[in-house]
């Protein structure tokens, strides 16, 4: 019998990671790990990264050097970094950075127990050269779903070959196989919260080539995965107490064209909503040059599906979307906009823009100005334009001094926050169905909060339900239900809302 180890999962980045991370600790689970919260209480501390952006890579660092100093004052005996940081420098990351014990590629997810007992006994791991990992798959979408290897440790997947075999959850565990160049498990999978809302993947990897995104050079070309063993993991959720799922990918719009039906996901997403114990569920991460009517008719028309649209704009002068390598203008998306509004006058749209691209110039800028402006966008992400290793637009001879991005995206930040609390504003009067996601213990306070369909986890504001009686609020609120309610105020993108008797709210609905 294998001596029992301890190990913290520390998560840094998208909802992406999450899943990574939930997925590695159903390995180390099975495979006798006792999980632990505190990274202090572990001895091996695994550190999902994020390596999108450098403030990302800078965490990411912070967060492997803290851990580190756990050796000194802690239980910890190893710190090893997994996820996109890793997997993007391997052996140059674990050479600048000591203090991690190991740096793990998604090549040895597979093997993670191993690589960590291995590492607490004393093996010095040697870590991995970077590659394409688009070369891994066929260039050719429909032939990646024949390219599966069997997982060695399933045997749900062994009997199945090279299929997925689309069983059912048995506890955590999914019956499913290892893709080949995938930086997926889709094996076991452990939830590390207890919230009611939790990321389920659909696909991984990205087959569009942004001038500007190093994603696809280390997560992969686009893989999606089959419905069967998406639709049981949505089943295995909502038996832990998940009432929302937030789909995530690279880029969801391209779900199935693996599988030879680009338009899976409008199939999909009815099947998801129907999941027993699923109250709502929201699609991130929609590309606008693949956005089609049907699946605009499908996300504001299923009952279930959140009216919510995370479309990648990026930008709104074309010139510059063309140097990013990508599709579209100010009146294209505009265009797209109201399509969705006209079936849908409720529905949260939210964007990220990039600033300070290289060659930008003032009549770009207010060209993108004169977009958000007329848009009524609900949350917008600003980013200043950073060189990335390995993209074409790091090549560009046109970059603009740092000084000028930084006042670029003051300039930009200031006017999405005015424009986002103006849309919030909007909203007053409005109906909106808010999932209880917290309630405050403290005697006296009766607060509960949670979220209307418009905004995602994290990044789009909440909302407050005031009018809650204490001590009653647990009972008629619970958390996990969606509460219909009136918005009665707006500050910035959190709104207040009053809570609907319930007739008046079937009503509403």
């Amino acid at each position: 019998m294998s001596q029992t180890r301890t190990v913290s999962v520390v998560t840094l980045g998208c909802a992406r990671n999450e899943v990574d991370s939930e997925e590695l600790a159903g390995r180390l689970a099975a495979d006798g790990w006792r999980l632990v919260d505190e990274a202090g209480d572990a001895e091996v501390v695994l550190v999902n990264t994020c390596g999108f952006v450098e403030a990302a890579k800078k965490d990411s660092i912070d967060t492997l050097l803290a851990a580190a100093d756990l050796k000194e004052s802690g239980r910890a005996k190893a710190v090893v970094a997994v996820g996109c940081l890793a997997e993007r420098y391997g052996e140059q990351l674990a050479g600048s950075l000591p203090e991690a014990d190991a740096v793990l590629g998604f090549d040895d997810y597979g093997s993670i127990s191993a690589r960590l007992r291995s590492i607490l006994d004393g093996t010095t791991h040697v870590p991995h050269m970077p590659r394409d990992r688009r070369t891994l798959l066929p260039i050719a979408p429909i032939q990646r779903s024949r390219t599966l290897a069997p997982a060695p440790d399933s045997a749900a997947a062994q009997q199945a070959g090279a299929e997925l075999a689309g069983a059912e959850l048995a506890g955590a565990e999914l019956a499913g196989a290892e893709l080949a160049g995938a930086p997926w498990i889709t094996g076991q999978r452990v939830r590390l919260g207890t919230g009611p809302v939790a990321p389920l993947k659909i696909a991984s990897g990205c087959d569009r080539r942004c001038s500007f995104c190093a994603i696809p050079s280390f997560r992969g070309s686009f893989l999606s995965r089959r419905p069967a063993e998406i639709l049981a993991e949505a089943r295995w959720l909502a038996q832990t107490g998940v009432h929302e799922l937030v789909l995530v990918s690279e880029n969801s719009t391209s779900y199935g064209k693996d599988l030879g039906d680009l338009r899976l996901l409008e199939t999909l997403l009815p099947e998801l909503a129907a999941v027993p114990g699923i109250d709502r569920l929201r699609v991130s991460y929609l590309q606008p040059a693949e956005m089609r009517p049907g699946l605009i008719e499908v996300i504001t028309g299923t009952p279930g599906v959140a009216p919510y649209f995370d479309l990648s704009f990026q930008h709104a002068s074309a010139p510059v979307l063309r140097r990013m390598r990508r599709f579209g203008d100010t009146e294209r998306f505009l265009d797209l906009i109201e399509q969705i509004r006209q079936r849908s006058p409720q529905a949260g749209v939210r964007s990220n823009v990039i600033v300070g691209f290289p060659g930008e110039t003032e009549a770009d800028l207010a060209e993108l100005e004169r977009f958000l402006s007329h848009a009524r966008l609900d949350a917008i992400g600003v980013f200043g334009y950073s060189d990335e290793d390995g993209t074409e637009a790091a090549g560009f001879t046109d970059q603009l001094a740092e000084s000028v991005v930084a006042e670029r995206v003051a300039r930009i930040t200031a006017l999405a926050e005015e424009l986002t609390a103006q849309r919030a504003e909007d909203r007053i009067g409005e109906v909106v169905e808010v999932l209880v996601e917290d309630i405050d213990p403290e005697p006296g306070s009766g607060l509960v909060e949670g979220r209307a369909a418009h905004q995602a986890p994290e990044v789009d504001g909440s909302t407050v339900l005031t009018g809650v009686l204490t001590g009653a609020a647990v009972a008629t609120f619970p958390v996990g239900s969606i509460v219909p309610a009136r918005v009665i105020a707006a500050s910035g993108v959190e709104l207040t809302a009053t809570p609907l008797p319930a007739e008046a709210g079937a009503e509403a609905g």
